[in-house]
């Protein structure tokens, strides 16, 4: 019986590693569909390098660092419990890897290749893994400072706050040093529109990373012994209220559409296993809205040039979700309790100090020492033909059909 329990267990979060891992074609498409037509090849790229990038990073430091656990030992023994815990690597590799997925969309269009998966491999091996730990293994005393001052450790069950938010503050501060691309924000106080280049695609995108966030969410209890379908209902809501949300905010546009179940899943990430569904209904719609009216704002009036709203989508939502779950997760609001709102404020706010702080550290060197931006050519040319040197659509571009 142990052994067919180890069985199902690896089995189990197999399955959400891999649908995690399918969660980054969903990344790769929808920025393919929101970037310039220039620029797709390049979108491509990177996500796929980023995770190869990530997973070294991660295996040889990062997952050491959160957890204090390495594979440096024989394949006998990492094969103890059918490989228990070679999978559960598997599947928190697959969180770590988000991080650049997430910042590649803000800094998309003008960013270098290279020093861009250098980035990527220190933040996977060093920052998103400094706060990976503190808030699920314990690590530097944050959740005991947080317990004995209010009474109950910071809550994130499936990231919103640990991946999401994480990633959005860091992709916040590499946007910041990296500039707006070029003629977007005009001297004569105008903005040059960049509309996407494939609602298809965009679409495709949000498909795909919208169902893969089930394997996400749900497959965080990481045994089949702690799942929870309360877990997937609750994604569920707040999926549908994120779409509902950012329809109406959005007045129909497409764009805006297809990010709403995104934000909506991202704030529920953190309470999906406390609330109730109307709970989760409530945190999706109020980050749909949020991810919309965020997304202007930084657009057109703070003139940040975060090309898919990474900030607003992951940054900003992923905080309010950390919130959010020490909101609807009370038992007063219908939740399962156990969780306190300063807590999760607190380690909400502990998360985004420590994601500028590595962003801007990380992304700040870079720039100083090799530079992250291309050449104003290159970037007029496009990311695809300037490093890739092939377009999107090779044969179009030539006018040989």
């Amino acid at each position: 019986m142990e052994s067919m329990q180890a069985g199902n267990d690896v089995l189990f979060i197999l399955i959400g590693a891999v649908m995690v891992l399918a969660m980054h074609a969903g990344f790769a498409f929808l920025e393919v569909g929101t970037v310039r037509a220039k620029n797709q090849v390049n979108a491509l790229a990177k996500i796929m390098s980023d995770f190869a990038i990530s997973t070294i990073a991660y295996f040889f430091i990062g997952y050491s660092l959160a957890y204090g656990i390495d594979f440096f030992s024989g394949a006998q023994d990492l094969q103890d419990k059918n490989g228990y815990e070679l999978v559960k690597f598997f599947f928190l590799l697959t969180f770590a890897a988000a991080i650049p997925a997430i910042i590649s969309g803000g800094i998309a269009e003008r960013a270098r290749f290279y020093p861009q998966l250098l980035a990527s491999f220190l933040i996977v091996g060093l920052v998103y893994p400094f706060f990976e730990g503190m808030t699920w293994n314990g690590n530097l005393g944050m959740q005991s400072f947080i317990e004995g001052a209010f009474g109950l450790p910071f809550h994130d069950f499936a990231g919103s706050v640990v991946v999401h938010a994480v990633g959005g503050w860091i992709a916040l501060a590499a946007v910041l040093l990296l500039g707006s691309r070029s003629g977007r924000y005009r001297k004569d106080g105008g903005i040059t529109a960049h509309p996407p280049s494939s609602i298809p695609f965009l679409s495709l995108g949000a498909w795909t990373l919208t169902v893969g966030w089930f394997g996400f969410n749900v497959m965080s209890a990481q045994t089949v012994e702690a799942v929870s379908g309360l877990v997937a209902i609750n994604s569920l809501m707040a999926m549908v209220g994120g779409i509902l949300a950012a329809l109406l905010a959005g007045k129909n546009d497409p764009g805006f559409l297809h990010n709403g179940p995104l934000a909506g899943l991202v704030a529920v990430c953190a309470g999906s296993d406390l609330m109730h569904p109307i709970g989760a209904l409530i945190t999706g719609g109020v980050a749909g809205a949020l991810f919309v009216y965020a997304f202007t704002l930084t657009q057109n009036k703070w003139r940040i040039d975060d090309v898919l709203g990474v900030w607003p989508l992951h940054g900003l939502c992923g905080l309010w979700g950390g919130i959010a779950a020490g909101i609807f997760g009370l038992e007063a609001l219908g939740g399962m309790g156990g969780v306190s709102f300063m807590s999760q404020l607190v380690g909400s706010l502990i998360g985004v100090l420590v994601a500028l702080t590595g962003g801007f550290a990380v992304y700040g060197v870079i720039k100083l020492a090799i530079g992250l931006r291309l050449s104003e050519e290159q970037e007029y040319l496009g990311a695809d033909l300037s490093i890739h040197k092939i377009t999107a659509q090779p044969d179009y571009n030539r006018g040989e059909v």
